[in-house]
């Protein structure tokens, strides 16, 4: 099978368990996330463990695990009753998970214990709370079209428009680089029609949800075009400093987790605190 129609079969299959677990239940949806974040950070640790460093990989996932948990599970159970803030758990429940591998590195005798350690948090950071983050803009209170929230289907729809409209115009007609140092199949004329697929994307999405005016979709497409960009070139810029292709081989003709989902990454805390500061989630 070609890579084409393998990177279509498996891009098609996960679009349709994203969105059958988005329509059916916040918590299939988190339990799907959760799975991808547990596999990625296993997959970043992997990649960064070599003959002399070695992050904290058992730790850092299980730190990873409980993060996301805590900002999933406070934001749907009643905790009320508490004598403090509930949204303040996941941020008490942070501060000793991510303290904790500086503490752990002094047992473990390695010979680079400051780059174990920026691993293991880099990698807790990186790749559950942007995960964490994009439950909640599954709310019970968010506008709904077909039993899907809108706002978070609309964030991977310009997502995957975006990335596929640059895969493929840049593929076909693509000459000039965007940033050849770190990724050298990028260009410019891929990244300007994915652009532009993306923003008659977010005008699309406004017509089906206008609940949401256009400029919040105008906005959140932008946000997505820039730190998705940045996203795909930080995990380039990981696997090119360390000589490799892909960061796995999980997902046949994408690779691994990190290859997949590296756009969504760096672009999901951005688009998530516009949300909050516009009062959409």
């Amino acid at each position: 099978m070609s890579n084409f129609w393998a990177r279509t079969i498996t891009g098609l299959s996960m679009v349709f368990l994203l969105l059958a677990a988005m329509a059916f239940s916040y918590w299939l949806l988190g339990i799907l996330f959760c799975v991808v974040a547990l596999v990625g950070l296993w997959e970043f640790y992997t990649l960064f463990t070599s003959g002399t460093i070695h992050p904290q990989r058992l730790y850092g996932t299980a730190a990873g695990a409980i993060i996301y948990l805590a900002i999933v599970v406070v934001s749907r159970v009643d905790i009320s009753g508490i004598p403090f803030n509930p949204a303040f758990i996941p941020v008490l429940v942070a501060i000793p998970v991510l303290f904790l591998p500086f503490v752990l590195e002094i047992f473990r005798k390695q010979s680079h214990p400051l780059f174990n350690i920026a691993i293991t948090v880099t990698g807790i950071l990186y790749i559950p709370v942007p995960l964490a983050l994009l439950n909640l803009m599954n709310g019970p209170d968010v506008v709904r079209f077909q039993q899907l929230p809108i706002l978070l289907t609309g964030f991977f729809i310009l997502t995957w428009f975006y990335d596929t409209g640059a895969y493929l115009y840049g593929k076909q007609f693509g000459k000039h680089k965007l940033f050849e140092r770190i990724s050298p199949k990028k260009t410019w004329e891929g990244t300007i029609a994915g652009i532009v697929v993306a923003l008659l994307t977010a005008v699309g999405l406004h017509c089906i949800a206008p609940a949401i005016p256009l400029i919040d979709w105008l906005i959140i497409a932008i946000l997505i075009l820039v730190f998705g960009t940045f996203g795909d070139l930080a995990e380039s810029l990981f696997k090119r400093s360390l000589d490799i292709k892909d960061s796995g081989t999980i997902l046949p003709g994408h690779g691994g987790i990190l290859d997949r989902f590296d756009t969504i990454f760096i672009s999901a805390p951005f688009v998530f605190l516009y949300l909050v500061l516009r009062n959409l989630i």
